[in-house]
């Protein structure tokens, strides 16, 4: 099945943005790392779709996450993220890498808005679901395996993992300053819950 294709017979839920969580850790480097901050990226405002049928390997989804809403180190996402995140990261510390994050050179928010991501297959895994995940980000389309749990509910689904990703797997170039002494490390941590109905 292509990606964004809808399977038959499928029943549409839509993804509750203010119930889903997208979180992006990223990691400092280098022999000035003391002087960076790890960084909680947040996503509070998913859209998108998820078709699901009475085969748990046929569900699709297509999912949008809005680059000019991202988030950088709120106090309580950095909380939830854990030690590698002691809180007190100044709001000019904040600013300045949100400013980098939605500049060109990365994600370029001005003129890629949103970052899509759509289901192309899903096998079945250890601990729930192995599913493989096209990812739009600016004009790449990157294709990487993402595992998932999934729980239903009456009327309601709610999908959680987490999982490495690697900034140059995306086409991306991990940020560096000072000739390389102060870096952001290139593998990432994502993690989700992702609230459907």
């Amino acid at each position: 099945m292509q990606p964004g294709a809808v399977p038959a017979g499928a029943r549409e839920y839509s993804v509750v943005g203010d119930d889903s969580l997208l979180q992006i850790l990223v990691y400092r480097g280098g022999a000035m790392a003391r002087l960076g901050h790890n960084h909680v990226i947040a996503s509070h405002g998913l859209t998108g779709v998820v078709y699901v049928t009475a085969d748990p390997l046929q569900t699709r989804f297509d999912i949008n996450v809005p680059v000019n809403e991202l988030t950088v180190d709120e106090p309580t996402m950095r909380e939830m993220a854990g030690a590698d995140f002691p809180p007190g990261v100044p709001q000019s510390a904040r600013d300045g890498t949100r400013t980098n994050l939605l500049s060109e050179g990365l994600l370029n928010a001005a003129q890629y808005p949103a970052i899509r991501l759509r289901a192309t297959d899903i096998i079945e895994a250890a601990n729930g679901y192995d599913m493989g995940v096209e990812i739009t980000i600016k004009d790449q389309v990157r294709n990487v395996r993402v595992p998932v749990s999934v729980e239903r509910g009456e009327g309601t689904l709610k999908a959680t993992g987490e999982f490495p990703l690697k900034q140059s797997e995306l086409g991306l170039k991990p940020f560096s300053v000072a000739m390389g002494t102060l870096i952001v490390i290139d593998e990432m941590k994502i993690r989700f819950e992702v609230v459907a109905r």
